[in-house]
């Protein structure tokens, strides 16, 4: 009988013990591989959404939710910070870079961002398909969004009011897709890109209809983020409106520039004099990039003494984020280690009393031609096949624990390819199957030894 057939047939024999060291090696497997590829994808998402942003600048509040607020948007904005304020550090000497983003509504989960052409520098940013919006109610979309959504060129679409994607839908004014995103292997791919002007005027538009205190109707679902622009500024629909009549001068090209821009009188010739100087025009934050190493000594201790603002550094959250989600992994990953331990001794079990129960077969192997060699690769071929099983079924089910996982989170946190085959997977089952073949050594050895005269005078 061929070899993988005794292999299969002498497997098959004690399900029980079998089945018990398929489902531990499985776990085991699907642990490591569920840690593996949330902890590797979370640290290069860290790394690509932040690599090129130095200092966020947004209002007081807590650092870390202002740094997932406004790079990783997976949470709410601490507040609005005065958009003037905000271009008066845009142009000190030691930024080379700033940008303003103003968190808008969603669209299916998808959050819209307000910003301008130097977004697409800071971020390296390429067009896949389009151009850049040139005006309000231009949208540019992040490839996910368009590859789940099924979007192109010229098709329009509605947002949904504040952060949930349930929330009321403004159906006044649709944004048009112009331009598609190139794959960046960050949040931008989520994410969907707009002007300034266009959240502004989408707000202005979506509370005309409320009271005279500027309170919400009961159709209309609050801001988790809450837009204090919206609320707080006595002459609101004089600021819309300016919003509205300067917002088709917004000047979005796709010729991004490379060198740090005098930002206030970028926005004065974008935006316009009056809109800049009145206090009730905000943004959400500002991502600045540095442009001396000096900075980093200077410039957040500036802002968090010298304005209503604060600063946040994305290096050192970012870390702290890292650290924590670093105790939850360890933990998991010694739990799995402790699981593979005990689906190694179920193997060597299995097969050391599964052993004394073929000792006459194996005999009789012997007798028929069969070498010690041969009976010593059979039980290491058994633990093989054990553990490969298990390994197989742990890797379908840690992915089918991604795709669980994938379902859970937000649209513009959503990271993980779930079914996606990484490169570390490979070495996964070569572990298992080096941990199933030193459990069955000490079975094999004594199928090695097998003494055939004395197993069938035995009998």
């Amino acid at each position: 009988m061929h070899i993988f057939k005794l292999v299969w047939k002498n497997i098959t024999q004690q399900w029980g013990a079998t089945l018990l060291s398929i489902l531990l090696t499985a776990f085991g497997i699907a642990i490591l591989l569920v840690i593996y590829i949330t902890g590797d994808t979370f640290e290069k998402q860290l790394d690509n959404n932040s690599k090129n942003i130095d200092l966020v600048v947004g209002a007081k509040g807590s650092p870390m939710q202002l740094i997932l607020s406004s790079l990783y948007h997976v949470d709410n904005p601490t507040g609005n910070i005065p958009l003037a304020e905000a271009m008066k550090i845009a142009d000190n000497p030691f930024v080379q870079l700033a940008v303003p983003i103003s968190v808008g509504d969603n669209f299916k989960g998808h959050r819209i961002i307000g910003t301008d052409s130097t977004f697409f520098t800071l971020y390296a940013l390429q067009l896949n398909q389009g151009r850049v919006f040139q005006k309000s109610f231009e949208v540019v979309v992040g490839t996910e969004v368009a590859r789940k959504n099924n979007l192109k060129i010229g098709d329009e679409i509605h947002s949904a009011h504040g952060l949930s994607a349930e929330a009321h839908i403004h159906d006044e004014h649709p944004f048009k897709v112009v331009g598609i995103i190139k794959p960046s292997n960050s949040v931008v791919d989520n994410l969907i890109l707009c002007n300034l002007a266009s959240v502004w005027d989408i707000h202005g538009i979506a509370h005309a209809e409320t009271d005279p205190n500027h309170g919400h109707s009961p159709n209309h679902e609050h801001h988790d983020h809450d837009h204090d622009h919206e609320h707080s500024h006595p002459a609101k629909e004089e600021v819309t409106a300016k919003a509205s009549q300067s917002s088709d001068h917004i000047d979005a090209t796709e010729e991004f520039v490379s060198e740090r821009p005098n930002r206030q009188e970028e926005l004065i010739k974008n935006i316009g004099q009056e809109m800049l100087a009145d206090q009730g025009v905000e943004i959400t934050a500002l991502l600045i990039k540095y442009s001396s190493p000096a900075a980093i000594g200077t410039l957040p201790r500036l802002v968090n003494q010298s304005t209503q603002m604060q600063a946040a550094s994305p290096a050192l959250e970012s870390s702290r984020i890292f650290s924590l989600l670093g105790v939850g992994l360890d933990s998991l990953a010694i739990l799995a280690y402790v699981i593979m331990l005990i689906a190694a001794l179920s193997v060597f079990i299995s097969l050391y009393n599964a052993l004394k129960d073929r000792q006459y077969d194996m005999a009789i192997m012997r007798t028929m031609g069969a070498s010690k060699a041969k009976l010593f690769t059979l039980v290491i071929l058994e633990a093989i096949a054990i553990t490969l099983i298990g390994s197989i079924i742990g890797l379908c089910f840690g992915h089918a624990i991604l795709y669980y996982i994938s379902l859970q989170t937000s649209q513009s946190a959503d990271f993980i390819q779930a079914f996606s085959l990484y490169p570390d997977e490979l070495l996964l089952i070569v572990a298992a199957l080096a941990l199933g073949s030193i459990a069955a050594l000490i079975p094999a050895f004594k199928a090695y030894h097998t003494t055939i005269s004395k197993i069938l005078a035995s009998k």
